[in-house]
């Protein structure tokens, strides 16, 4: 997809990207450097699948990528990778929380460690990054928090009450971050994304027929791509979204709405 941005809309910039080893939070890093960004920190606890992905960002752009092995619910982890940006790239204007954990699983079935995983790798995780960011560089300096949420929460979303609560608790951390860190000059966004084409997530929790059953519950029809996700990225770590802050953006293609489902009915869809 060519993108609508000019190339060097974050130029100069540095990024440090968690989950960035795969899927959407990858496709937001190449979207970065693609973009004029200087670098990017790609963090993931799989350290092969992390130094692939870099390598492979490396050849594509010709841009300098550092694979940061971490756990987000290690700080010391986070602070080492942070340390290690800061004395390859020297700033860190935009940092991307993307690690996530989800599964599918009715509520009276899931382990208690089940729902304790979830929650420490979505909120505590994204809390921990947006914590050790602020003191090693972004209370002195501003810059960009990009939060990745989902849209499970704003209704009721079965077999995930775990990952809807941790999400949840993402969107909170954004709003509440957005009102404490801007007089600093840090903004701090959201991004909902519905359901994405190519992802583990899509291929796991909507496999065969609910793929299906999803597009058709989809007020356009189809299902997003990893590109629509960067580039809703793009805008909100870019000058063109200067005055936005504390807002999470809901990229699904409308599929959360709550009247889809009478609405169809009323059109004789199945």
């Amino acid at each position: 997809m060519k993108s609508v941005f000019r190339d060097d809309i974050l130029e100069g910039k540095v990024a440090f990207v968690t989950g960035g080893g795969s899927g959407i939070c990858k496709g937001i890093a190449e979207a970065f450097l693609a973009h004029g960004a200087k670098g990017v920190t790609i963090l993931g606890r799989k350290a092969d699948r992390l130094s692939a992905a870099a390598d492979e960002m490396k050849q594509k752009s010709g841009r300098d990528v550092l694979a940061a092995p971490c756990d987000v619910r290690k700080p010391e982890q986070i602070e080492a990778a942070l340390e290690a940006t800061l004395e390859r790239f020297g700033r860190i204007d935009i940092v991307v929380n993307g690690a996530a954990g989800n599964f599918l699983a009715p509520a009276a079935a899931l382990s208690y460690n089940g729902f304790k995983t979830v929650m420490e790798i979505d909120t505590i995780g994204t809390f921990n990054v947006c914590r050790a960011s602020f003191e090693k560089y972004l209370r002195d300096h501003g810059g960009h928090i990009l939060n990745v949420s989902a849209t499970l929460h704003y209704a009721a979303t079965p077999l995930q009450i775990h990952a809807s609560a941790a999400k949840a608790g993402v969107d909170s951390i954004t709003r509440t971050l957005a009102l404490e860190w801007g007089p600093l000059g840090i903004q701090v966004n959201g991004i909902a994304p519905g359901p994405i084409d190519g992802t583990e997530g899509m291929s796991r929790l909507a496999p065969g027929e609910m793929r299906d059953a999803q597009i058709k519950g989809i007020p356009l029809r189809r299902l997003g791509t990893i590109e629509d996700v960067a580039s809703c990225a793009l805008y909100l770590t870019s000058g063109a979204a200067s005055y936005v802050n504390g807002e999470t953006i809901v990229v699904d293609g409308g599929a959360w709405l709550p009247g889809m489902g009478k609405f169809m009915t009323m059109l004789g869809v199945d």
